[in-house]
This record gives structure tokens, sequence and C-alpha cells, in this order.
């Protein structure tokens, strides 16, 4: 008999709810020499029903308890920086993605103060515009581990939730996040991550009437990004089109990824006498 160990081979799973599911179709592939489950329309279903559920208590945490919970997860990324390189990514890439989630961290309580303000009027009122959640924002993601950390953290920071669609080859960077995610004090339903084709999943995403906005980054193939469009447009959703050029998300990422999936809610009160 031999002594031998056999090694556990990992089958990377989707990311619902703050669990682990394999597809509810049963269905996987081979991507990056693993095996991926093969995200369905009922997955993308079942993600955002997590997603909706999570935005209550999401968006009603404070700015500064959001802030804090992104900055965990740029701990906890630190702490399994060697993990993502043995997955093949540069060592450059992981610290600049473990950075952007602490410069988003640090936006969560600053701004409301940039993106909303006291509003001048011509009477005895108070007018004050504060920025607001969109709600659930669905996320055709890069295969560019930066650029999914690009679009998943202004979406979260603000108080939206999200159900993101991974790049078909090159999964397991999205789903090793999951897992920093899953132990980073992120609720669950908060980041949903899908892996499979875009391509047949994305479709019902840009469709589903309880999606409030999508961010198309990852989609390369514009008669694509054009359908989605105009699927999204069933419920007046906000939609982030695809860079005519590929981005270069080492560039400072500014603010349009989180303004973006905000509403502005102005307040009008009667100055006291």
């Amino acid at each position: 008999m031999s002594d031998a160990r056999v090694a556990v081979r990992k089958t990377y799973k989707l990311f619902i709810g703050g669990k682990f599911p394999r597809s509810e179709s049963g269905r996987s592939y081979i991507a990056q020499d693993a095996n991926v489950a093969l995200a369905s329309r009922k997955d993308v279903r079942d993600a955002v029903v997590a997603a909706r559920a999570a935005v209550k208590g999401w968006s009603g945490a404070t700015a500064y308890n959001r802030g804090q919970i992104l900055y965990r997860v740029a701990e906890m990324l630190e702490g399994r920086r060697d993990q993502f390189i043995g997955l093949g990514l540069p060592a450059a890439e992981v610290d600049e993605a473990i950075d952007r989630w602490v410069w988003y961290a640090g936006w969560s309580d600053k701004i409301s103060q940039v993106y909303g303000g006291a509003n001048p009027v011509a009477g005895p009122y108070f007018n004050l515009s504060s920025p607001e959640p969109t709600g659930v924002v669905g996320l055709v993601t890069p295969p560019s581990f930066l650029g999914l950390v690009s679009v998943i953290a202004p979406a979260i920071v603000t108080g939206n939730t999200v159900v993101a669609l991974t790049a078909h080859d090159a999964p397991l960077a999205a789903v090793t996040l999951a897992e920093v995610l899953a132990t980073s004090d992120l609720p669950g339903g908060v980041v949903n991550i899908l892996t499979g084709d875009p391509a047949e999943t994305a479709p019902w995403l840009a469709a589903h009437m309880d999606v409030n906005a999508i961010d198309l980054a990852g989609v390369t193939d514009q008669t694509l990004a054009t359908s989605l469009e105009e699927a999204a447009a069933g419920n007046l959703k906000r939609v982030i089109r695809p860079a005519a050029s590929t981005p270069n998300w080492s560039d400072d990422p500014g603010l349009t990824r989180m303004t973006a999936f905000l509403e502005t809610k102005t307040v009008w009160h009667p100055k006291g006498i």
C-alpha cells in the first residue's frame, strides 16, 4: 500500500449570498487548468435575490463602517498576497489591487461631502442634496484582477450591492477574491460572483427588472454591448458602456464609477424664525 498522499483538487464554485454553491445546473468547465462552475440563468436570478436582500442592511450601514470593511478586505488580501501571485498574477498588479481597496475605503465617508451639498434658494428654506445608492448593480468584469477590483469596490463603497460576472477564460482570481470577501466582515449578498460565460448570463442580468444599473467594463464585443444596453432599457437601468479601447486600470480611477451608481436626494426644510 502506498503512503503517498493524494492532494485535494480544488473545485471553484460560485459565490452567492455569502455562500459557495455549485451551479444549480450542475455544469462546470475547465479554465486555467481548474474545474470551475458554469453559471446558469437560475444562478443569475438567485444572485440578484441575494443582492436585493442585502441592500437594506448595507446601504443603511454608516459610511465609516463600510470603509472599515473595505479596509479589512485589503488587509485579508495582503495576507493572501502570495496565493494570488501563485495564480499567475504579477506581484505589482496584486499590490495595486490591495492599494485600490484602501483608496476606495478612504472615500467611503467623503464622497457625500464632494458629491452632495447645500443649494442656494430664493426663500426661507434649507435645500440639501445628498447621494444615495442606486441599489443592485450588475457587473460584467474585465479579465484583469486590478480591473475586477476597480469595478467592484466603487460600486459597493457607496452602499450598492453587486452581481459580478467573471471573465470566461480567467475566473480564478475572482473566485479566490470571493474567499477573501467571505472572511472580511462583508455581509452576505453584498458581492455575488458568478463564473461562466458572460455571453450566456449577461443578457439575463441586463434584462432583470430588479437590477438597477449595469457596468459593461468587461464586454469586448460591441454588438453584445449594444444588445445588453437595449435590454437594460427595460427598467431604465443606468449603464456604463465598455471603453472604446482597452483601459489601463493602473490609471487614477477618479470618481466616475462611484458617482455613476448614486441617486441624488434633495430635501427642503424651512428655516426657523
